[in-house]
Order: C-alpha cells, then structure tokens, then sequence
C-alpha cells in the first residue's frame, strides 16, 4: 500500500493543535486503562492499523493482559471487563459511530451511573481524540511499523 502526504510534514500547526489536544487529556483524571480501551477499541473499529499497534503495544507496556487486549473486540461476550470499563467501551463505540444513531439515553445514562459530568466530558473528548488521529493515519495509509 502506497502512502499519502505527511500531514505532520505538511501541516505542523494542525498536528500542533492535535498534540494540545492530548496534553490536555494527559492532565485529565482518565486511567490509563480507560484510556488504552477507548484508544484500542476505537482504533479496531476505524481499522487504524498504525494506531492499533501503537496502542497495543503502549497497553502491554502499562500492565495491560494480552487476554482483555485480545478480547477487546468481542468485549459484551467476555467476562473480562469490569461495569465501568464496558460503559468506557460501550461510549466509545457509540461516539466512535456517531452517525449510526448517536449516542444513545441508554448507555448515557450508565456512564452517569459511574462518573459525574466532567468526568463523561473527559472520556468523550478522550474518544474524540483517537478517532481524529485514526482518520488522520487512516486517510494518509500511515503503515504501522514492521518488527
């Protein structure tokens, strides 16, 4: 597969912005588990190859078990996560295909369950994140690295 344009090359003061974005996620009270999920997950449904490795990798580094990594696309039929971590997951999917239906009361209303306002802004903007960085790897077949 052919690569595109260096954006970050091309652009610095977009990916400039990008990178503000994260520092302010990185002073957030998100785990970094919550993080590695949203990230992971939503980079399997974007199929944002570049980021999976990064994020996978990254996760492992953090403690993550290869068993919840490897389960993490099947999620709802697994034991594995915790009922924080399946409205972590179940948010990111919904935001992560918006255009489907939207975020729905249902899951909405679970992460109320769990976190208060600022915190649900913090995993939304979290999930806002990662799929900006896959469309921008994705639209320019940023290739993950070969080890």
């Amino acid at each position: 597969m052919e690569s595109r344009i260096k954006i970050k090359d091309l652009e610095p003061n977009a990916y400039q912005a990008m990178y503000g974005v994260e520092k302010y996620l990185s002073s957030t009270s998100i785990s970094k588990t919550y993080k590695s999920l949203i990230k992971i997950r939503a980079s399997q449904i974007n199929r944002c190859a570049f980021c999976i490795q990064m994020h996978t990798r990254d996760a492992r580094l953090e403690g993550e078990t290869e068993q919840r990594i490897y389960a993490l696309s099947a999620w709802r039929e697994t034991p594995f996560f915790t009922p924080e971590e399946r409205v972590v997951l179940a948010l990111t999917e919904e935001v992560t295909l918006i255009a489907n239906n939207g975020v729905s009361d249902e899951v909405y209303k679970e992460a109320e369950k769990y976190f208060d306002g600022n915190y649900i802004a913090q995993l939304i903007m979290t999930i806002v994140s990662i799929n900006g960085w896959n469309r921008i790897a994705v639209s320019t077949r940023l290739a993950p690295e070969v080890i």
